[in-house]
C-alpha cells in the first residue's frame, strides 16, 4: 500500500512539472512572436501595428495548439 502511494506522488509531481513547463513554453512562446511583430512593424510598417497583431494572434494559436498536443501526451 505504501509504495502505491509513493508511485502516485511521483506520477503527480511529474504531471505538475510538466504543466509547469507547457505554461512557461506557452508564454514564451507569444513573448517571441510579439518580438517578432515589433520588429517587422518597425522594418517594414513604421506606426502601424498590423504586423505586431498578426504575429501575436498567431503566436497565441500556435501555443495553444502545442498546449493541447502535450496534454494529449499526459493524458493517454
Amino acid at each position: 500500500m505504501a509504495g502505491n502511494n509513493k508511485g502516485n506522488q511521483k506520477k503527480q509531481l511529474k504531471q505538475i512539472a510538466a504543466l509547469s513547463g507547457i505554461a512557461i513554453q506557452m508564454g514564451l512562446t507569444i513573448y517571441l512572436f510579439v518580438l517578432l511583430g515589433r520588429w517587422l512593424d518597425t522594418k517594414f510598417n513604421g506606426e502601424s501595428k498590423v504586423f505586431l497583431i498578426i504575429c501575436t494572434l498567431f503566436g497565441v494559436a500556435v501555443s495553444l495548439y502545442a498546449v493541447l498536443k502535450q496534454i494529449k501526451k499526459l493524458n493517454p
